[in-house]
């Protein structure tokens, strides 16, 4: 797998994402810094990793999404290539129209940085081929801004297209209100685009895959995206 990591200013996941990359699916990815203007030729899958780009002025990810690079991205989603976007990059893709909707302060207007569980809503797409529908994994957030929104005709869309990919629940996969802790509608964690390459979603998968980390919940997508691409080749 040929993966890029891209870099934006305030940007600090970047390196947690590289080495999951490295030790899930053997892949050494390049760094791409945001003032570029193509990618790396062959690349199978870019990631924009989570942090705070910019120092999150204005709205979250709203500078990064007009980064030089940006564009080579949606060229490179135009042609059904994969995008992941974590926390930040969840915001920057949204920003940039990849993906629809809003990620907006957390219903209690305050920094959540925790363990959560997801309930996987499916598990046929590239990025859960390592998970089974309905499991439930746990895997941490650390973010202000990751109350989800969008209108009710994009969110009736999600809904019918199964682009809804995780959503926070309980430990035993229920969706409690209690459990979604930034209020977001419908408890999503997670989306896809309607093509189904490319995937937002707020928590932090590539900080659960070592067992010293209490957790390996989150080598599932990683693994998923290797298996994927290799039955793709």
């Amino acid at each position: 797998m040929k993966a890029v990591v891209l870099v934006f200013p305030g940007i600090n996941r970047e390196r947690d994402m590289a080495r999951t990359l490295e030790l899930v699916a053997g892949a050494k990815p390049a760094m791409v810094w945001h003032a570029e203007r193509e990618l790396p030729a062959g690349t199978d899958l870019v990631v924009l990793p989570g942090g705070f780009s910019y120092g999150d002025y204005l709205r979250c990810g709203a500078i990064a999404a007009r980064a030089p690079i940006m564009e080579a991205v949606r060229r490179h989603a135009e042609c059904g290539r994969l995008v992941l976007g974590v926390c930040n990059g969840f915001q920057i893709l949204c920003e940039a129209g990849l993906l629809p909707g809003v990620l907006m302060r957390n219903a209690m207007l305050k920094f959540i940085c925790r363990d959560v569980y997801l309930r996987v809503e499916r598990s046929d797409t590239p990025f859960t081929r390592g998970y089974n529908a309905g499991q439930v994994i746990r895997v941490p957030v650390a973010h202000g801004e990751g109350n989800y929104i969008a209108d009710g005709a994009t969110i009736a869309r999600l809904e019918g297209e199964g682009r809804v990919l995780f959503r926070y629940a309980s430990p035993d996969g229920m969706i409690d209100p209690n459990w979604n802790h930034n209020g977001a509608i419908n408890a999503i964690a997670g989306i896809l685009n309607a093509r189904g390459n490319v995937l937002g979603m707020m928590p932090h998968p590539e900080n659960h895959v070592e067992a010293a980390m209490g957790s390996t919940d989150g080598r599932g997508l990683f693994a998923g995206l290797v298996d994927h691409l290799e039955r793709a080749a």
